[in-house]
């Protein structure tokens, strides 16, 4: 049977020096639970992909974020599905806005405001509010133009909301559609390419054009020197954020496709603005023009004349 000094407490030294008397003992080492724990460092990466994937917002980071964002997606056809498309709050959508209007060099306007929350609430709304803003000052336009006149007339043109939506509409879906597939396309030929999702792309085109609303209003002065002012400054920012957004996603192929693909988008765009001011509000105005019926003495006269 045991004595009382077999069953007395024994202090142990530190780890090193009881594995030094006794080699066959076991150890167990428990951490402090406020250490951090060591990660061991994984491979070595290029510089140059680095930036890529700062630029397209492809690290670890943002993986994170959006497998921690990610929920269970809604059938397509139910309103939960469509619904998500317009969750967004006003600070979200004013930095969109404030991030088309300031495009910062070297920065990523997906990554910084639409890779988190992707969205068409805001794209919706800023061509909806460009087709009247762009219709209203055409119309305002041409009345100011002939104001004074005693042969103009004038007549609302509301056939031009149709042709404004029809214009801003299609420009807003159907290139963003093109772009998405020729960058998957790009992506199977070269693998290093990352492609932005369909959302994604639509979002950048739908706050892009957030500068002509102001641009349009004041396309409303009758000067064409301070119009093509106007319309190279509006140019200038919104193609910038079209160009820096989209040049890292094409940058890693041929360098003559890359280029061949910025130069597109960019002239789209011009394609858009010039040809809105040029429809809207430079084009000639017939409906002041007086319509004369000549009477049969009138007629006659002339007759006699020649």
């Amino acid at each position: 049977m045991a004595t009382v000094d077999d069953l007395q407490f024994e202090e142990f030294g530190d780890a090193a020096t009881s594995l030094a008397t006794n080699p066959d003992v076991t150890t167990i080492s428990i951490e402090d639970p406020g250490e951090t724990p060591k990660h061991h460092p994984g491979p070595p990466r290029s510089p140059g992909r680095e930036e890529d994937d700062e630029l397209l917002g492809n690290d670890d980071s943002d993986k994170t974020e959006l497998l921690a964002g990610q929920k269970k997606s809604s059938p397509f056809w139910t309103f939960e599905y469509y619904q998500t498309f317009f969750d967004v709050d006003t600070h979200q959508v004013f930095d969109r806005i404030k991030g088309s209007l300031l495009p910062i060099p070297g920065k990523n306007f997906v990554r910084l405001y639409i890779r988190s929350n992707p969205d068409l609430y805001g794209p919706f709304w800023i061509c909806a509010t460009l087709v009247f803003a762009i219709a209203i000052s055409g119309n305002l336009s041409n009345f100011l133009i002939h104001l004074g006149e005693k042969t103009y007339h004038y007549v609302p043109e509301f056939r031009k909301v149709s042709i404004a939506a029809t214009i801003i509409y299609a420009y807003a879906w159907l290139v963003p559609l093109s772009l998405w597939g020729f960058l998957m396309w790009r992506n199977s030929k070269v693998m290093n390419i990352v492609s932005y999702s369909f959302l994604e792309i639509v979002c950048v085109y739908g706050y892009s054009l957030f500068i002509y609303i102001p641009t349009a209003i004041l396309w409303i002065i009758p000067q064409k020197a301070v119009r093509w002012i106007l319309v190279m400054i509006a140019l200038g920012i919104s193609g910038s954020v079209l160009a820096m957004t989209f040049w890292p996603a094409v940058r890693e192929d041929n360098r003559r496709i890359a280029l061949a693909t910025i130069v597109t988008i960019v002239l789209l765009h011009m394609f858009l603005s010039v040809g809105c001011l040029a429809y809207f509000f430079d084009a000639p105005e017939m409906d002041h023009l007086p319509t004369t019926i000549a009477t049969p003495n009138q007629t006659v006269a002339a007759a006699k004349s020649s």
